[in-house]
C-alpha cells in the first residue's frame, strides 16, 4: 500500500469524523447527524414559509411598509363591511369582493407579497380569485333590483329551495 492509502485508513477509522448511513437529519446538539427514520413524523415541528412570503419592502422600513400588501386588501374589506353596516349592502359587498380579488393580482404580479402569501401561490391567488368573484357576483344578482340577472342561477335557487 502507498502512504496516501495509508492515511485514507487512518482518516476513516478517526473518531471526529461525522458519518451516519441511511436517512440523516440535522446535526444533534453534539454536532454529530442523527439517524431518523423515513416515515413522517407524528407532529409537524416546523413548517416551511410559503413562496412569496418574505417582506413586501425592505427589513429596514417600519412593519406597516413592509406588509402594504396585506395592509390594502384588510383596509378594502373593512371600508367594505363599514359600508355594509351603514347600509350600503350592495356597494359595501362588492368592494369586499374586489378586495379579494385584487389580493389575488397582488399575489400574481408580487414576487414578494408578506403575511398575504398564506399557502403556494397558485393556491393563494384561486382561492382568493374564487371567493372575490363570488362574493362580487352575489352582490350584483341581489336582491331587489339585481344589477345581473342569470337565468340558470335563478332557476337552480327555485328549484332547491
Amino acid at each position: 500500500m502507498s502512504e496516501a492509502g495509508g492515511s485514507e485508513a487512518e482518516q476513516d477509522s478517526t473518531p471526529d469524523v461525522p458519518r451516519a448511513k441511511g436517512a440523516v437529519s440535522a446535526p444533534g446538539p453534539d454536532g454529530r447527524p442523527r439517524k431518523v427514520s423515513r416515515r413522517f413524523p407524528l407532529f409537524t415541528r416546523d413548517t416551511a414559509r410559503p413562496e412569496g412570503g418574505g417582506r413586501a419592502a425592505a427589513g429596514d422600513a417600519p412593519a406597516p411598509a413592509r406588509q402594504w400588501p396585506l395592509l390594502s386588501v384588510v383596509s378594502l374589506v373593512g371600508l367594505g363591511l363599514l359600508l355594509t353596516a351603514l347600509d350600503v349592502f350592495r356597494v359595501g359587498t362588492l368592494l369586499v369582493g374586489v378586495a379579494l380579488v385584487g389580493g389575488a393580482v397582488l399575489r400574481w404580479a408580487l414576487p414578494d407579497v408578506g403575511m398575504l402569501a398564506v399557502r403556494s401561490r397558485f393556491t393563494d391567488m384561486v382561492t382568493y380569485g374564487a371567493l372575490g368573484l363570488a362574493i362580487v357576483l352575489l352582490a350584483m344578482m341581489a336582491q331587489p333590483e339585481p344589477w345581473l340577472e342569470i337565468p340558470f342561477l335563478d332557476d337552480t335557487l327555485h328549484y332547491t329551495i
